[in-house]
């Protein structure tokens, strides 16, 4: 039976602004066709077992020609799979949707048309450009930067008080000889936005007199758009996305995929351009016997400590797999290291009777021993690699404990390769460290010797004082480690040195300028 085919625009590339229909499509659609202008990020909203299928750009050298793209839409679909066809920015503006919707309907193929939002008024925006402003700019026109057959605008070019150019970047020279030569100020401002929207935003303006020579030092190259007008001259004024605290900075994120979200969406709030660099990987264990023996008798236990998020994700697991739910703890009480681990329980319907400090396993104990545990029974979720520090500690308290491991964690190095050459090239800002294994493992996959080699170039920043005291058993001293054991924190940690760093600069400067 044939299926639809959803031509949805991804939007400018800030995964926030795709739309709710949009996310819903790519959680079912079968096959996802996606271009060059699609964020990464926004292709972890697919199910695990989606074929994902890049075709590249609509340039001279693009991965498919458009009608092997039609073609394929409508194979797909006829062979009985929903298909997302994920364009950048919205289908129809510039984006060939029209033509991939004619010829679904020539083929019998139902279609439809998900609206994004598209670069032309996200790109300026995120640049603080309106391109319309009362008393300034009461109209605008969108162009294309190359015609069909010529990298160059159309002939006849609109009048408008904002006229924004689409993949326009090669033909600039172009366009600014034609807006000169029908009249235009050649002190008219101009702006290009290189990847607006995202962490990698960059922006170049200058006046038609000047642009080109303002981006060949710059080093802009596409994709970018092009804005023309007087509203240009608002940026100054209005630019908030890359006065972000972390704006500019490259941040290495080595937390497991699983576990990494949260701190991700922390950076790139602040304007981070994250990099994910995975150095484990959380896997279920062949074994859960300790586990499903203790849920037997759950509500025996005066405390259950769960160490992480994983933890509780997986003991939900098997209490399911049981037949149980939350009503199995009974009267135990529940800590919940960390305030990640507090919010995954609160999901679930359980509040934590105790919280600790910061994760250390010393501190855990002394809050669990300063309650009052001797002769008491404890169930400790964790993984399979946990210290044994917390255990003996409420030993010799007198307590009696039960390790359940749930899951393991093991090395990846997926993405190392990436990394390495970026500390090679001097790219990197910031390497986060979220847990002693993640720095071990960093360090075995890029290299230790090539992180040294490249210390100078980059900052880092430790999630408390164990993983600091593991980077320094490798040589490497953190600049920030965070106050408590939270992606908050480590954020808050990292901002705080940024912010600290470009003020000490701007006084040194300020200080340099000031006459004696």
């Amino acid at each position: 039976m044939t299926k639809t085919v959803y031509l949805v625009g991804a939007g400018p590339g800030d995964p926030g602004l795709l739309t709710v229909r949009g996310r819903a499509i790519l959680g079912f659609a079968d096959v996802v066709v996606y271009d060059r202008l699609v964020g990464e990020e926004i292709l972890d909203w697919c199910r695990a077992d989606t074929e994902k299928i890049y075709v590249g750009k609509a340039a001279a050298n693009h991965a498919m020609t458009q009608d092997e793209i039609n073609a394929l839409l409508v194979e797909k679909a006829q062979s009985g799979k929903t298909v997302c066809r994920l364009k950048g920015g919205d289908p129809f503006v510039f984006g060939r949707g029209g033509e991939e919707a004619l010829y679904c309907r020539a083929h019998h193929v139902r279609f439809e048309i998900v609206p994004g939002v598209s670069s032309v008024i996200a790109a300026p925006a995120y640049a603080g450009i309106p391109i319309t402003q009362r008393e300034i700019a009461s109209s605008f026109a969108v162009v294309t930067g190359h015609t069909k057959d010529d990298d160059a605008p159309p002939a006849d070019l609109p009048v408008a008080d904002t006229i924004i150019f689409l993949m326009g970047v090669r033909a600039l020279p172009k366009i600014v000889a034609q807006l000169l030569a029908r009249g235009d100020s050649p002190d008219t401002p101009v702006a290009l936005v290189r990847w607006g929207t995202t962490t990698k935003q960059q922006v170049v303006t200058g006046t038609l007199e000047t642009i080109e020579s303002d981006v060949a030092r710059a080093g802009l190259l596409p994709p970018a758009l092009i804005v023309v007008g007087e509203v240009v001259r608002l940026r100054n004024e209005l630019k908030w996305f890359d006065n972000k605290p972390l704006f500019g900075h490259n941040i290495v994120v080595t937390r497991a995929r699983e576990q990494a979200s949260s701190l991700v969406e922390e950076l790139r709030g602040r304007g981070a351009n994250v990099i994910q660099c995975p150095t484990i990987r959380v896997e279920e264990l062949d074994d859960y016997q300790a586990i499903d023996e203790a849920l037997e008798f759950l509500s025996s236990f005066n405390w259950i400590v769960f160490t992480s998020t994983n933890s509780v994700e997986y003991f939900w697991r098997r209490l399911e797999n049981s037949g149980r739910d939350a009503r199995a703890l009974g009267g135990a009480k529940v800590t919940a290291i960390g305030p990640a681990t507090r919010d995954a329980l609160k999901s679930r319907g359980i509040v934590a009777d105790f919280i600790p400090e910061n994760s250390m396993s010393e501190s855990v104990a002394q809050g669990l021993i300063a309650r009052g545990i001797e002769g008491e029974l404890i169930l400790i979720a964790r993984a399979l690699e946990g210290r044994a520090v917390l255990e003996e500690k409420l030993h010799e308290a007198g307590a009696e404990v039960l390790i359940a491991p749930l899951y393991r964690t093991v090395a990846d190095e997926s993405e190392a390769e990436n990394v390495r050459e970026m500390l090679k090239r001097g790219e990197i800002s910031w390497i986060s460290f979220s847990s002693g294994s993640t720095v071990k493992n960093f360090c075995d996959a890029v290299g230790l010797q090539n992180v040294l080699d490249a210390r100078s170039g980059f900052r880092v920043a430790c999630i408390g004082p164990i993983t600091a005291g593991a980077a320094r058993e490798c040589g490497i001293e953190p600049e920030v480690i965070a106050q408590s054991a939270s992606v908050e924190s480590l954020a808050d940690a990292m901002e705080s040195y940024a912010v600290n760093s470009r003020q000490q600069i701007g006084n040194r400067t300020d200080a340099k300028s000031t006459p004696e």
